[in-house]
């Protein structure tokens, strides 16, 4: 035997192995397509079938939520099992091979209601998680004073986009239902008419109802999905004005010139609302038709190049852009400091050095998890990551689809700038955003960029898995564990978004500072004696959740620094006040203080009391900084349950 032959032996398994990986990554496709030349009817049956077992799921959801308000063991236990036999059946029947198209658009609707009433039931009766709170204020503004563009001193960006609100507000005026109901009915119709566009988007580019449904199951996947864009919130206005205008445009792709032009000015109008709507939104728009444009220009033979796109991009960028400067509300200021921390923080972690965390944030833990919820999250994200690698280059070679296009050939058809769906390249590509998103939700600092990144990157996230999961894992004729592991996957990925949603999904016992799970009884009551023994419009300073529950239920003006420069925090965590503090507290304009001394019982569960940037130090606050106000010449305590108490800082201040 030469050294020759010898070298050809040794390589031989690095070749075959090489081999199988492109075989597994490769382009090739198994024409699971052809599963969908003949039609199925739609089955009934199955259908009452899996409303059935939702219907008795969601009972052990609310069982489950019950018992955890009562504090009793068995609530996750009894919450999951309702998760997963929400979830899991339906996701079987709508991922499997032949089902009709009516069926699977109608098991979609029923999923997404599903998801939205346990998370609705979480709070069934009114506003609790932090972002609803902030709008809710919002929209009882609105009410109250019948204009726009009020000062909100809470979300500053918010009183520029009242979208969401002025339709919530619209619908109680013509239903006489109180607010809260009319804002969940609303929300309840946009999810489903976002599944309904995002389906109509993956069907039109694809041709294939079964990849449109499995592209919507992968997109449930998404960290935002079931509580982020089911709040009352703008983003959940915002994201599904998108979706309609992502489906509109690649709708009226092969339309008549004059239908195309109807269609061009719907989707100015879209535009525009989305302009009004939710600042991210528009930017998700602006980057969605500008890329898909710039692919069209860019893309050599093939059908007749779309430049009527040109004028959807600059109509996408140049609104809010106007919309922005018409109303002064510039984004710099509010993004700016999120999306530079958390790519600061993400490059220190790539190159292993300690990222510069202003007061202390690195020594504070992150909030943890239950284990089980962490292992379906991780579960998630690695299916989600493997559908990625099987469907990657497949997703890129069906926009090239044609009857001489097959294998890598394809690729390198795309790579010469020879397509025919722009709108699938980018989707392609758009699918890197997803590691990139967990990357940054790997830190404290960089988790809110990845949360927000992942709403656009999940549009191609879902189409590569879809594809993946057709012409790889299933193919045309598939059996065994083929027909059963992707349903089971795709099930495992959407209970993975909802354990990546929240810390915990289970109403329990008062937490402290945990957003919504700090949202309880005392609180509320708390602040509707405000409003009724002292009236609404008095000037106070509290804590983050106490600031919300005060603007909300008690009306009140709600100030977040005690003067200018001199923040609440500061004087509220000091355990005695200095000379500028009492400076401060005499020329503030603040008349009371809400004082919860329950902060005082354990560390803040989302790292912080009052604001963000505040200094942390991982521990409680001591007792004695929230006593300070009782020996304060000047201040007097109007309102004492135990446990909460209103000081009245008037008599120490400065008289003109």
């Amino acid at each position: 035997m030469t050294p020759g032959d010898i070298a050809w032996t040794s390589g031989r398994p690095v070749r075959n192995g090489i081999r199988q990986v492109l075989a597994v990554i490769g382009p090739e496709r198994r024409d699971g397509m052809m599963a969908e030349t003949s039609q199925p009817s739609a089955n009934p049956g199955a259908v009452a079938l899996l409303s059935l077992t939702v219907a008795a799921a969601l009972l052990l959801v609310v069982l489950g939520q019950g018992a955890g308000r009562r504090g009793e063991a068995q609530a996750s236990l009894l919450f999951w099992v309702g998760m997963a036999l929400t979830v899991l059946p339906l996701s079987f029947r709508i991922a499997w091979p032949q089902v009709a198209r009516g069926e699977r658009l109608l098991l979609l609707s029923l999923l997404v209601v599903a998801l939205f009433y346990c998370r609705t039931i979480y709070s069934p009766t009114s506003f609790t998680p932090y972002d609803e709170l902030l709008h809710w204020i919002a929209a009882e503004d609105l009410m109250t004073a019948r204009r726009l563009f009020l000062s909100n001193p809470l979300l500053e960006v918010g009183s520029t986009y009242l979208a969401l609100e002025i339709l919530a507000t619209a619908l109680t005026d013509l239903s006489r239902l109180p607010l809260f109901v009319a804002a969940t009915m609303l929300l309840a119709v946009l999810k489903v008419t976002f599944i309904v566009a995002l389906f109509l988007l993956y069907e039109k580019i694809t041709g294939s109802a079964r990849i449109a449904a499995l592209g919507c199951l992968a997109y449930m996947g998404c960290s935002t999905f079931f509580l982020f864009e089911a709040m009352f919130s703008y983003e959940s206005l915002g994201i599904v004005l998108c979706t309609l205008v992502f489906a509109i445009e690649a709708g009226s792709r092969n339309l008549p010139t004059w239908q195309r032009s109807r269609a061009l000015v719907l989707i100015g109008v879209l535009l525009g609302g989305i302009a009004a709507t939710h600042h991210l939104s528009a930017v998700y728009a602006a980057i969605y038709l500008g890329a898909v444009t710039m692919l069209e220009l860019l893309r050599r033979g093939g059908p007749p190049r779309e430049t009527k796109m040109v004028v959807g991009a600059v109509i996408a960028v140049l609104l809010p852009l106007l919309w922005i400067e018409l109303h002064g509300t510039h984004l710099t200021a509010y993004l700016g400091p999120v999306v530079e921390s958390g790519i600061r923080i993400l490059l220190a972690k790539l190159h292993g050095t300690p990222a510069q965390l202003p007061d202390a944030v690195a020594a504070v833990a992150a909030p943890s998890q239950p284990f089980l919820m962490r292992v379906t999250t991780l579960l998630g994200v690695l299916l989600t990551a493997l559908g990625l690698a099987t469907g990657f280059f497949r997703s890129l070679a069906l926009s090239t689809a044609g009857p001489g296009q097959s294998g890598w050939s394809s690729i390198r058809d795309v790579l010469g700038r020879r397509w025919n769906d722009s709108r699938i390249v980018f989707l392609s590509l758009l699918a890197f955003g997803f590691p990139l998103s967990v990357a940054f939700r790997l830190s404290i600092g960089g988790w809110e960029v990845g949360n927000r990144m992942g709403t656009l990157a999940f549009f191609g996230v879902g189409l590569v898995v879809a594809i993946g999961i057709v012409h790889f894992w299933q193919g045309r004729a598939p059996r065994g564990w083929r027909l059963v592991a992707p349903p089971l996957a795709l099930g495992v990925i959407v209970l993975g978004g909802v354990t990546s949603a929240s810390l915990d999904p289970v109403r329990g016992a008062y937490r402290v500072a945990a957003d919504a799970q700090s949202v309880e009884a005392m609180a509320v009551e708390t602040a509707r004696w405000t409003k009724e023994w002292m009236g609404a419009g008095n000037r106070f300073a509290a804590d983050r959740v106490n600031s919300l529950l005060l603007a909300g239920y008690g009306r009140q003006d709600v100030r977040l620094n005690i003067t200018e420069g001199v923040n609440s925090a500061r004087v509220f965590k000091s355990e005695t006040l200095s000379g500028d503090d009492f400076w401060a507290l005499a020329n503030s304009p603040v008349d009371f203080l809400l004082v919860d001394m329950r902060l005082t019982t354990a560390p803040p569960v989302l790292g912080f009391y009052f604001e963000p940037w505040e200094s942390r130090t991982g521990k409680p606050i001591q007792p004695a900084a929230l006593r300070k106000f009782e020996d304060i010449e000047g201040v007097g305590r109007v309102y004492d349950n135990g446990f909460i108490k209103i000081y009245d800082m008037r008599g120490m201040h400065v008289r003109p």
